[in-house]
C-alpha cells in the first residue's frame, strides 16, 4: 500500500463515525485554542511593559528630595527640599557611569491659549531632560542654554496639551499662558502615551528651569534658592546600575555633608529594575498561562489514544482480512498512525481558527492587549501533529503485531 492509499482509507474510517471523531477532536481543538490565546494575552502583557520601558526611557534612576518631621509627624518624599540643580550637575560631571542628569520642578495649573484652557501639569528642566527621556521634538526645536540662562520665556508641549489646545492647527510660534505667564511654543513633543500608573505623559508642558523658578512659580518654595523637587539620571548603555547608584547616593552625601550614620535626605529610585521586575513576572505569568493550556492538550492526546484502542478492538476481524491478503504490519502500523495524526491535524487547524478569533475578541470586548505571533501558532500545530504520533503510536504498534488467525477468529 502507498501512503495515498493508506491516508484515503484513513479517513474513510474517521469519516464513518463522524461523531466519534469530532468528540475525539475536541480535546485537542480546546487545547490549541488555549495555547494561542494564553501565549497572545502574554506577549500583549509583555509588550505592554516593554512599551513602558520605552516611553520612561531606558537606564534611569530617580533622586528625590527627602523628608521632613514636624511635631513628631514625618512627611512624604518630597516634603523638604533638598536637593538642588548643582546636585545635577555635580552628578552629570563626577560619576562617568552617569550619560545625563535633569533637575526639574514641578507644578500645575490652568494653561490658556486664545478661547481654549486645559488644566495640565508643567515641569521646569534643563535640555538634558528630552536626552534622559529619550523623548524627541517632532516640529520645532528644543531649548537652548541661553534659555535656560536667561529665564526665557518659552515652552515645549505633549500632543495631548497641543490637541486640546490648538486642535489640527500647528503650535509653533503660538502664545500659550501658564499662571497669567506669557510663554512661546517651540516645539512639540513625539507621543509617549500612558505610563505604568495609567497617566497620560502626553499631557504636559516642558519650560526651562530657570522660568519656572522666576516667573512661573511665585511663591513656591522652590522660587528662591536652586532647590529642585526631583532630577532624573540617565546611564551609559553598558553601565552597572548598582555601582551607578552607590556612586551617586555617595556623591550625594558627601555634598550634603551628612555625617556616618546619619540617614540621607534623600531617595534614590531606580525605575528600570522596577519596570524590568514587572517584565519577568509577565513573562513568568506568560509561560504559566501557556503551561496550563498544554495541559489541555495533554487531555486531547489521551482521549485520542482511548479512541484508537476501541477502534483496533472493533477493527480486529478488518485488520486480520488485511493482513490475509498481504498487509504488512507495517502497512496497518501506517494506518493507524495516520488517522490518529489527522485527528491531530484537523483538530489543531480547527482550534488554531478558533484562537486567532478568540484573542481578537479579548482585545476588541476586553480591552486587553494581545499579540499574536506567527511562532506560537507553528508551535501548537507541531505540538498538536506531536501529540498524534506519541499517542497514536502505541494502539497503531498494536494493531500491527496481531496475528492473522488470532484477528480472524475474534469475535
Amino acid at each position: 500500500m502507498n501512503f495515498s492509499a493508506t491516508l484515503r482509507i484513513a479517513l474513510l474510517a474517521l469519516r464513518i463515525n463522524k461523531l466519534r471523531s469530532a468528540l475525539t477532536m475536541l480535546g485537542i481543538i480546546i487545547g490549541v485554542a488555549a495555547v494561542i490565546v494564553m501565549i497572545a494575552v502574554g506577549n500583549g502583557a509583555q509588550a505592554r511593559v516593554e512599551d513602558q520601558i520605552k516611553s520612561l526611557g531606558s537606564n534611569i534612576i530617580m533622586v528625590l528630595s527627602g523628608s521632613m518631621t514636624s511635631g513628631g509627624a514625618r512627611g512624604g518624599s518630597g516634603s523638604q527640599p533638598t536637593i538642588t540643580e548643582d546636585d545635577a550637575y555635580a552628578l552629570n560631571r563626577e560619576i562617568d557611569e552617569i550619560q545625563a542628569a535633569a533637575p526639574s520642578l514641578r507644578g500645575s495649573g490652568q494653561v490658556v491659549a486664545g478661547n481654549a484652557n486645559w488644566s495640565t501639569v508643567f515641569y521646569g528642566t534643563s535640555p538634558e531632560y528630552l536626552q534622559v527621556r529619550d523623548w524627541a521634538v517632532i516640529e520645532g526645536r528644543g531649548f537652548e542654554q541661553a534659555e535656560i540662562n536667561g529665564a526665557g520665556k518659552v515652552a515645549l508641549i505633549g500632543q495631548t496639551v497641543a490637541l486640546n489646545l490648538f486642535g489640527e492647527t500647528n503650535p509653533v510660534d503660538q502664545v500659550v499662558r501658564v499662571n497669567k505667564v506669557p510663554l512661546t511654543i517651540i516645539g512639540v513633543l513625539d507621543r509617549k502615551g500612558q505610563n505604568m500608573m495609567g497617566q497620560d505623559q502626553d499631557d504636559i508642558i516642558l519650560m526651562p528651569i530657570s522660568t519656572a523658578r522666576k516667573r512661573v512659580l511665585g511663591s513656591s518654595r522652590y522660587a528662591a534658592g536652586r532647590n529642585v523637587g526631583s532630577i532624573m539620571v540617565k546611564t551609559r548603555d553598558g553601565a552597572n546600575m548598582a555601582e551607578a547608584e552607590a556612586r551617586m547616593r555617595e556623591l550625594l552625601r558627601q555634598r550634603h555633608r551628612l555625617q556616618n550614620g546619619q540617614d540621607d535626605d534623600f531617595y534614590v529610585r531606580n525605575l528600570s529594575e522596577i519596570l524590568q521586575a514587572q517584565e519577568a513576572s509577565s513573562k513568568v505569568m506568560s509561560l504559566l498561562l501557556a503551561a496550563v493550556a498544554s495541559v489541555s492538550l495533554l487531555v486531547g492526546g489521551i482521549g485520542i489514544m482511548n479512541i484508537m484502542l476501541v477502534s483496533v478492538t472493533e477493527r480486529t476481524r478488518e485488520i486480520g482480512l488485511r493482513m490475509a491478503v498481504g498487509a504488512r504490519a507495517r502497512d496497518i502500523l501506517t494506518q493507524f498512525l495516520v488517522e490518529a495524526v489527522t485527528l491531530s491535524l484537523i483538530g489543531g487547524a480547527i482550534g488554531i481558527l478558533l484562537g486567532v478569533g478568540g484573542a481578537t475578541a479579548i482585545a476588541e470586548f476586553a480591552g486587553w492587549r494581545t499579540e499574536l505571533s506567527g511562532s506560537s501558532i507553528v508551535l501548537a500545530a507541531g505540538f498538536a501533529g506531536a501529540i498524534g504520533i506519541f499517542f497514536g503510536y502505541y494502539p497503531a504498534r498494536k494493531a500491527s503485531r496481531l496475528l492473522p488467525i488470532e484477528a480472524l477468529r475474534y469475535e
